[in-house]
């Protein structure tokens, strides 16, 4: 092998390495978004729950401001 052929080798090589490297990281961040995609599904669920509680009214253990004792320092 000529030294040219062993610097292509090596600059191949190198790429190669590079690339798997990236395809990891490509991977981790893939899943890591799918993990917050489901994340996101789910808080909006709950946040519609939530809307629909308030719209429905009833009891939601929520006092109004009017029906709040005085903070302690009055």
């Amino acid at each position: 092998m000529s030294e040219q052929d062993i610097d292509l080798q090596s600059h191949l090589e190198y790429l190669e390495s590079k690339v798997a490297f990236q395809e990891d990281a490509l991977s981790q961040m893939h899943d890591e978004l799918l993990e917050h995609q489901r994340r996101i599904e789910k808080l909006q669920r709950q946040v519609l729950m939530i809307a629909e509680k308030l719209q429905q009214g009833g009891d939601s253990g929520i006092l109004r401001t009017h029906e709040e004792p005085p903070p302690p320092h009055y």
